[in-house]
């Protein structure tokens, strides 16, 4: 079972509510539909990752402007250390692939679970 904090659901549960524009997209067009299960707005530990599927221990965060700004680099480098430590994979994707590649995004997205659950073939 994965540890979190649990007075993260109640923003949790808000944030499904009021996913962005690029959440919308890529929940609604593809991974709501994907052959292996995605959760949205999980919490997992202290923090609460944009789209999760356990069965491949991916976690897929979606990246606007406001994600590079250097404090706000930092702390993503952090975030992202701190699943790897708990065995997660973390693959990061911007609004703007989001939005002029989605296709390639959604392939992306496919190769990474694939490849993490077929690689002890």
């Amino acid at each position: 079972m994965i540890e979190y904090e649990k007075n993260l659901i109640p923003l949790a549960k808000e944030l499904r509510k009021n996913m962005t524009p690029w959440e919308r997209k890529l929940w609604y067009n593809y991974l709501r539909s994907y052959p292996v299960k995605f959760r949205r707005q999980q919490v997992i530990h202290n923090y609460i990752v944009d789209f999760y599927c356990a069965k491949a221990r991916l976690i897929v965060e979606l990246d606007g402007s406001g994600h590079y700004s250097p404090s706000k680099i930092e702390y993503d480098l952090k975030r992202t250390e701190c699943f790897e430590q708990m065995g997660f994979t973390v693959i990061r994707i911007s609004n703007n692939d989001i939005s002029d590649n989605f296709r390639g995004v959604c392939d992306y997205i496919d190769c990474a679970v694939n490849t993490i659950l077929f690689s002890g073939d």
